[in-house]
């Protein structure tokens, strides 16, 4: 991560900002003459906006928001959803997420982006974990000691994610 990024993280991460700050902060594909901003690619703007939807102390992983976006792309094309079906071109599975996040994510809530096993992203757990225990997700124990805690995934994992729907099931 560079100095700009992390100094933003220090400073409180995502609250308070908005797709533009993810927009001039990403070093992207393209460029906007009109107002001089970097462009992120349709993908990474998608990525983006659904992570900023996650409320604070919920998560999804990089494979929710892949299946996701995927859903709603469906939907957009008026196609249907056929889950296991082979990933259509523009779309991308948790892989292609996780690329997003740590390319242009440092100006989005990018912890509440995160692995399956509830490892929290190596390299960055105690930032990750300072966010968890400011908004109060779920965590649980390590399975080895003096290491830090995992995410309680079935706990913590958003389920009012699909369109922006209200959040079900906290805690």
């Amino acid at each position: 991560m560079d100095d700009a990024a992390e100094d933003h993280q220090a400073a409180g991460g995502h609250e308070g900002r908005g797709r533009a700050a993810v927009r001039r902060q990403a070093a992207v594909r393209g460029h906007d003459a009109a107002s001089g901003v970097e462009r992120l690619p349709e993908y990474a703007e998608r990525v983006l906006e659904l992570a900023e939807l996650i409320p604070p102390g919920r998560v999804l992983t990089y494979g929710d928001v892949a299946r996701l976006l995927r859903e709603e792309q469906a939907e957009r094309d008026g196609t249907p959803y056929i889950p296991g079906a082979p990933v259509p071109p523009g779309s991308g599975g948790p892989r292609q997420v996780g690329t997003v996040m740590a390319r242009y994510g440092s100006a989005a809530p990018w912890w509440r982006v995160v692995r399956a096993d509830g490892v929290l992203l190596p390299g960055s757990e105690q930032r990750a974990l300072g966010h968890y225990r400011a908004e109060g997700t779920p965590l649980r124990a390590a399975a080895v000691h003096g290491a830090p805690p995992r995410l309680d995934l079935r706990r913590a994992r958003w389920q009012g994610a699909h369109a922006g729907a209200p959040e079900r099931g906290r805690r």
